[in-house]
């Protein structure tokens, strides 16, 4: 029996984590894997008790985004095939983007093509200080379509001028500057770095850090009128009135940890 592509763990402290498993192809994603990725992660999305997400890769690369086998599948078909085929790519993306919970990303090693869009749809991308980085699908004779939307609203739409045109190989430290990852660090320092994060984000209201998203999702973009004031406003008020900003206020001025903070 083959061993699955996807890993799934869930914690009794609400933390999921989320592993890409086809080390022997880099984490390299083809039609069967983006399937399975997109139903597990609209079961993530449903999940109340999960407080946040790791997604993480089994191997020494990240992922290196398309199968080339699938890649050379696709181009013996024609542009309606073809374009089927791209929706399940853009589904898979957003379903990761839009998770209700935080999502943190262990960089461990390479990155390329659609492997940097899941990096640019993780809310917090920590990466190991060797980790390679590329948007290469020029040198392919493609484009990055599917993921161009969340990359460049990580990194800006200079920074795609460059990277998308010229498909160059980029480090770490670049990434970082870029702000593709948040975080650079030496292979040894991972897993105590998000660790580290993971911690933080326990600290926090459970239901708190969702409204944050999507507090994240409504502004962006968004012109500062009289709606964005009044939609903002309203988004405080709900959430001092419900019980865990009650408690989170109590705890405050009680000088205690709130009842959401596993002792």
């Amino acid at each position: 029996m083959a061993d699955p592509t996807l890993l799934f763990d869930k914690r009794p402290d609400g933390v999921a984590v989320l592993r890409l498993n086809r080390p022997d192809i880099h984490n390299a994603f083809d039609d069967t894997l983006i399937t399975e990725m997109t139903a597990q992660l609209k079961r993530i999305a449903e999940d109340s008790s999960i407080r946040l997400l790791i997604l993480a890769s089994e191997g020494k690369s990240f992922s290196a985004g398309a199968d080339l086998g699938w890649m050379q599948r696709m181009a013996s078909h024609g542009e309606r095939e073809n374009f089927t085929d791209a929706i399940a790519l853009t589904e898979m993306v957003e379903a990761l983007d839009s998770l209700p919970m935080p999502v943190v990303g262990r960089v461990q090693g390479a990155a390329m093509g659609g492997g940097v869009g899941l990096v640019a749809c993780c809310d917090i991308a920590i990466a190991v200080d060797t980790a390679k980085f590329a948007l290469s699908e020029v040198k392919l004779g493609i484009i990055p379509a599917a993921i161009s939307p969340y990359v460049m609203r990580a990194i800006g739409t200079r920074q795609a001028r460059r990277y998308f045109l010229t498909g160059e190989r980029f480090d770490a430290e670049t990434a970082r500057r870029i702000g593709l990852v948040h975080e650079v660090v030496p292979a040894g320092d991972l897993d105590s770095t998000v660790d580290a994060i993971v911690a933080e984000l326990l600290k926090a209201s459970p239901m708190a850090t969702r409204a944050a998203k999507e507090l994240i999702a409504a502004v962006e973009g968004k012109e500062l009128d009289g709606n964005l004031r009044r939609d903002t406003a309203a988004r405080i008020a709900r959430i001092r009135a419900t019980p865990e900003g009650k408690e989170g206020l109590a705890a405050f001025l009680e000088k205690r940890t709130p009842n959401w903070v596993l002792e």
